[in-house]
C-alpha cells in the first residue's frame, strides 16, 4: 500500500525558512503530480502549490507566490516545498498529496510561525 510521510516542520520565527519534504513509500512517486496543501488553525484546507508529473510545470497560491518553491526529484522518491519568508500567517499543517490514477495523501507536518 502506497504512503506519504512529510517532515521537517517545526517551530521558526518570522522571516525564517523551512523545507518540507515528501517521501513516497510503497509506490514511484515518478509519473505523479504532487500538491501541497495547508490547514491553518480553525480553517479549511487550501492548496499552497503543485508540480506536474515531469517537473515542467508549478503553480503557487497567491499569498506564498515569491516566497513558496515546489520541487521533486524523483530519484529519491521525494517532492520538497522551500518555504522562505515565513509569516504568522504560514502557521499550519502542511500535507502532500500525489495524484495519477490514484490519489495518495500524507498525514502532515506542523509548520508554526511565531516569535
Amino acid at each position: 500500500q502506497g504512503q506519504l510521510m512529510e517532515s521537517g516542520g517545526g517551530l521558526v520565527q518570522p522571516g525564517g525558512s523551512l523545507t518540507l519534504s515528501c517521501v513516497a513509500s510503497g509506490f514511484t512517486i515518478k509519473g505523479y503530480s504532487v500538491n501541497w496543501y495547508r490547514q491553518p488553525p480553525g480553517k479549511e484546507r487550501e492548496s499552497v502549490a503543485y508540480i506536474s508529473s515531469d517537473g515542467d510545470m508549478t503553480y503557487y497560491w497567491t499569498s506564498v507566490k515569491g516566497r513558496f518553491t515546489i520541487s521533486r526529484d524523483d530519484a529519491k522518491n521525494t517532492a520538497f516545498l522551500q518555504m522562505n519568508d515565513l509569516k504568522p500567517e504560514d502557521t499550519a499543517v502542511y500535507t502532500c498529496a500525489a495524484r495519477n490514477a490514484e490519489t495518495y495523501w500524507g498525514w502532515g507536518t506542523q509548520v508554526t510561525v511565531s516569535s
